[in-house]
C-alpha cells in the first residue's frame, strides 16, 4: 500500500440483473427500502495530497481546488442561492473553461452518527453522508437536465455540455467520514448500472456501480473549508472523463470525538459554445 493511502470498505452493487430502486420515502405497497443488492467492500484509497503530478478535472475526473467563500454559514437557502451559486458557478467557468455556469441544485449534508443510508436521507430525514457508490447522472439523465435548463434560460442550442459536483466542508476540516472518489480512467461501461432513485415528487436516475479490482480511489485528508472538490458527473464529448463514482466512507484512523462530518455539495450545468 502506497504512503498516505488508507484500508476501507465502500458498498458496492452486487449484481445488474434487474434494475435496482432506491426509496428515500416509505415505500408503497410494502416493497423494501431499496431492490438491489449491496455488499461493503475493501478497497484502498490514496491520499491526493502531496502528489508529484496531482490529479486533474480533465484526466483522472476530479481535481482539488483552492476556492475561498464569503458564506459564513450555511443554514440560509435564499442566502446560498444568492451568494454561493454565483461564487461556484465563476469557479466552475474559470476551471472548466466552459462559456456558461448554471447551477440548479445543492445538498447540506450532516453526517447522522447512528446507521449509515446509502444516500444520505431517508424517509424526510436530514441528508446524512451517502456511503454507497455511485454517480449522480446516466446519459438519459443528463440529457433531462440539459433540456430542463436550457428551456429555463432561454439557451437555443448547445455544441458540447457537462455536469459538475463542487464538494465543500461546512466548517470544520473534514476528519470524519470523508469523501472518496474513483479516477474515471479505470471505470468501464459495463461497471455501471442504471438505478432508479424514487423521491417523494420525482423519480430520478443515476448509476451505481459493480466492483472492479482495477478502480483506483482518492480521498484528500483533512479538506479545509477554503478547499472545493471539483469531480465529473457527465460530459457529452468524446474521450473526456465523463463518469466519477463517488462514495463517502468509515476513515480508519479518525480520532474519537470527531465531530460529524458536515458539507455542501453544487451541482452545475456546464455549457461549452
Amino acid at each position: 500500500m502506497q504512503p498516505g493511502s488508507v484500508s476501507a470498505t465502500l458498498e458496492y452493487l452486487q449484481s445488474a440483473d434487474r434494475k435496482p430502486v432506491t426509496y428515500l420515502l416509505a415505500p408503497p405497497g410494502g416493497h423494501t427500502w431499496e431492490t438491489g443488492y449491496y455488499a461493503a467492500t475493501p478497497v484502498t484509497i490514496r491520499d491526493g495530497r502531496g502528489q508529484a503530478d496531482p490529479p486533474r478535472l480533465e484526466r483522472e475526473g476530479f481535481q482539488l481546488y483552492s476556492a475561498p467563500s464569503a458564506m459564513a454559514s450555511f443554514g440560509d437557502r435564499a442566502e446560498i442561492e444568492r451568494v454561493y451559486y454565483r461564487e461556484m458557478e465563476e469557479l466552475a467557468r474559470v476551471v472548466t473553461g466552459a462559456s456558461r455556469a448554471i447551477v440548479f441544485d445543492h445538498l447540506v449534508r450532516r453526517r447522522d452518527p447512528g446507521i449509515p443510508t446509502p444516500f444520505g436521507a431517508r424517509d424526510g430525514q436530514r441528508p446524512s453522508t451517502a456511503t454507497r457508490v455511485h454517480c449522480d447522472f446516466t446519459p438519459a439523465s443528463a440529457q433531462r437536465r440539459l433540456a430542463i435548463e436550457t428551456e429555463a434560460h432561454g439557451i437555443p442550442s448547445v455544441s458540447r455540455y457537462a455536469i459538475l459536483n463542487l464538494w465543500r466542508s461546512t466548517r470544520l476540516p473534514v476528519l470524519d467520514a470523508p469523501l472518496a472518489v474513483c479516477d474515471a480512467r479505470t471505470v468501464q461501461p459495463g461497471d455501471l448500472v442504471a438505478a432508479d432513485i424514487v423521491y417523494p415528487t420525482r423519480t430520478g436516475e443515476i448509476f451505481e456501480v459493480l466492483y472492479n479490482p482495477a478502480h483506483a480511489w482518492t480521498y484528500f485528508h483533512g479538506m479545509q473549508f477554503d478547499e472545493v472538490l471539483l469531480f465529473k458527473q457527465y460530459d457529452s464529448r468524446d474521450g473526456m472523463p465523463c463518469f466519477t463514482p463517488h462514495a463517502a466512507f468509515v476513515h480508519p484512523d479518525t480520532p474519537p470525538g470527531t465531530p460529524p462530518r458536515e458539507s455542501i455539495e453544487i451541482r452545475c450545468l456546464l455549457i461549452y459554445n
